[in-house]
């Protein structure tokens, strides 16, 4: 994930960016995103708890056979959020290798693990050639009230793209669209300092998909009806975050 220089806060477990002049609050573009509902990563999580039994079952009978049937439960549920967890900081740390990078600035010594990533995107870099006109820059919507931080914009082979960098093992999913085209319409790119620039005529989206053995560019549709999708979520994430709280009243006792 993206780490912005702009100020961030946790609210109802969504992220919000800060304005740095107005103190303006507005959702996170991954946020509004991750209100889809996610039927692959359920399936995920099962299989990954299902392939975790089987995997350490000495440790889970141990548990139980010791009399702690709840460290077993506890021990199995948790699985997903560890194997998250490890990709995730792998992918935190490419991105901000790679954004060193893109910035023209050496990344220094790194470790062993990660010379496969460095190598793919170099050779990335050497084959396309993109010229980086931004690179982990901010937007905001002043008109729909969000704001987000993306990889980079780069003119790729004589376009102006936008492009998001994903390291999962799972590929590329639909979801970026959404993702991507909500960068593209909103209103400026903002600086940590709170000035503001109008967004760059954007031709095309694209996702470089980087493993350690590989690298891939795919291509991402931009249109108006991925972004009504957006703006729907909008609604949903304002429901989740604070209009759902406010709906229910006390039970009301009958009357005497």
């Amino acid at each position: 994930m993206t780490t912005p220089e702009v100020t961030t806060i946790k609210r109802a477990g969504s992220r919000f960016y800060v304005h740095p002049t107005t103190g303006a609050k507005a959702p996170g573009v991954t946020s509004v995103v991750g209100c889809l509902p996610k039927k692959a990563l359920q399936y995920w999580r099962g299989k990954t708890v299902a392939e975790e039994a089987v995997e350490h079952l000495s440790t889970v009978v141990d548990l139980v056979t010791k009399g702690n049937p709840t460290g077993a439960v506890d021990f199995l549920k948790r699985a997903p959020d560890r194997s998250s967890g490890a990709a995730a900081k792998t992918g935190s740390e490419v991105h901000a290798i790679v954004e060193t990078i893109n910035k023209g600035e050496d990344p220094g010594p790194l470790h062993p693990d990660f010379h496969p990533w460095v190598a793919r995107y170099r050779d990335f870099l050497d084959k396309w050639q993109p010229e980086f006109l931004e690179v982990e820059a901010t937007v905001w919507s002043h008109e729909h009230n969000y704001a987000g931080t993306f990889d980079g914009i780069a003119r790729l082979d004589g376009e102006v793209v936008i492009w998001d960098l994903k390291t999962g093992k799972s590929g590329v999913w639909p979801d970026v669209a959404l993702q991507l085209n909500a960068y593209v319409n909103a209103d400026v790119i903002v600086d940590p300092a709170g000035g503001e620039r109008p967004m760059p005529e954007i031709e095309g989206a694209a996702v470089l998909a980087l493993r350690p053995e590989s690298y891939e560019i795919v291509p991402v549709r931009l249109g108006d009806d991925i972004f009504e999708v957006f703006r729907n979520l909008l609604g949903v994430l304002a429901w989740e975050s604070e209009v759902s709280k406010t709906v229910l009243g006390a039970a009301v006792a009958h009357p005497q």
